[in-house]
């Protein structure tokens, strides 16, 4: 299957890896939306479609609810992975988009003036800024600025000496479909029917295998009680953590399973990026307690109207 060249789009197919995964991991910012499963896997949520422009890159038309006062309003936006259109195809996606989302730096950085001359209005998008850390950090906690989260770590174990973790196959789908399942639950009662990511998260553990994910299985005296499942990026120097789930009734066990997977992870991945926040107060200073090496920054373009 081959994506169209623009202005046709069509929408993003499981069948479509093999043309869109070669390009993508070439890329090297590391935005976590740009691999193929994290495009495919919010594919329904976004109402992805892909197309090709004349410089070789990739082109996803998409739509967003966007909330102003107490009106809801659907939005389009457009992306591109891996390079800025030309300026014909620029005006117009724009013509029939109303933003132009997550641009890169390495995108956005030979165009910018240009943009910025022809009236663009570029912006930082700090809630889908990804957050950044050094895998070292993660699995050693060293020093004192990890000193509550390798307490937390310490009291897991403590807890519950009778742990295992044990890379995700086949045989451990149901398990971390258990885990989902409970997640779920608890999820629901916590944020007034809020599914989340939840959807995405059982496509991913569905197609696991046909997406190339990696990932953990971790249990508690037996019983299924975390997982978690990303992808390499960045060209192989970079593991993006797509999905982090737990029963929560395990005191500790998040920080417990961010160390142990960041620890089970090969050397070569230097830097793990564990997504954005989305502007979510509670998942900001969450992650900010793990103390960022830096972010992958990502930009939205508009025109003035």
């Amino acid at each position: 299957m081959t994506v169209p060249c623009y202005p046709d789009f069509i929408p993003l197919d499981i069948d479509l890896k093999d043309a869109l995964h070669p390009r993508l991991s070439l890329t090297s910012d590391g935005v976590s939306e740009f691999s193929f499963s994290g495009l495919y896997l919010f594919r329904k949520k976004y109402n992805y479609r892909i197309s090709r422009g004349e410089n070789g890159g990739f082109i996803i038309s998409g739509e967003q609810n966007t909330t102003q006062g107490q009106k809801t309003f659907l939005k389009k936006f457009f992306m591109t992975p891996c390079c800025a259109p030309d300026s014909k195809t620029l005006d117009s996606l724009f013509a029939s988009h109303d933003y132009w989302k997550n641009i890169s730096e390495s995108v956005l950085s030979p165009v910018r003036e240009k943009l910025e001359e022809r009236g663009f209005i570029i912006t930082e998008d700090r809630d889908n800024f990804d957050y950044l850390y050094y895998r070292k950090d993660l699995a050693e906690l060293a020093g004192k600025k990890y000193h509550k989260k390798k307490n937390h770590v310490n009291n897991f174990l403590s807890t519950y000496p009778n742990h295992e973790q044990r890379p995700i196959s086949e045989q451990l789908i149901p398990a971390a479909f258990e885990v989902l399942e409970q997640w779920r639950q608890d999820s629901l009662l916590k944020n007034d029917n809020e599914d989340g990511d939840y959807i995405a998260a059982k496509e991913a553990l569905e197609l696991f295998n046909l997406l190339a994910l990696k990932g953990s299985v971790f249990f508690v005296d037996g019983k299924p009680a975390a997982f978690c499942l990303g992808e390499s990026i960045a060209r192989g120097r970079m593991f993006v953590t797509h999905f982090e789930k737990a029963v929560s009734s395990y005191r500790g066990i998040y920080q417990f399973v961010n160390q142990a997977f960041a620890a089970s992870l090969p050397n070569f991945f230097t830097l793990i990026n564990r997504e954005q926040d989305l502007g979510n107060e509670g998942m900001r200073q969450s992650k900010m307690t793990y103390r960022p090496c830096d972010f992958v920054r990502k930009y939205t373009a508009r025109l003035l109207s």
